[in-house]
């Protein structure tokens, strides 16, 4: 099973989402083609209900730590109740652009 095929299918079970997208940023890096290294995850949970950030990442974090002891190098959470989901019009900002390093630098 896919990193990413995991992650989801723990958070769907943990989370129990009204949404939940996980999208695997990888070819937005320099990393070899078809490795899972860089998700992206937004997920919408009453379960956040009256958590701050790190709460609310920290519940993610417990879920997946297999997935980010292995494959996932980086993660770019987007964590929302329903009616902040509502209010952000179901839309979440996009990961940042890659200034990590490349091969082509010298």
């Amino acid at each position: 099973m896919s990193a990413i095929t995991s992650i989801e299918t723990k958070l769907k079970k943990a989370l129990e989402p009204s949404h939940l997208e996980v999208i695997d940023e990888s070819y937005l890096h320099n990393v070899e083609p078809g490795r899972e290294s860089h998700v992206r995850i937004v997920a919408i949970s009453n379960l956040f209900e009256g958590l701050n950030l790190v709460k609310r990442h920290q519940l993610i974090y417990a879920e997946i730590q297999d997935e980010i002891a292995g494959p996932i190098h980086a993660l770019s959470l987007h964590t929302f109740t329903d009616d902040e989901w509502l209010e952000k019009n179901k839309n979440a900002e996009p990961s940042p652009d890659c200034l990590g390093g490349s091969k082509n630098d010298t």
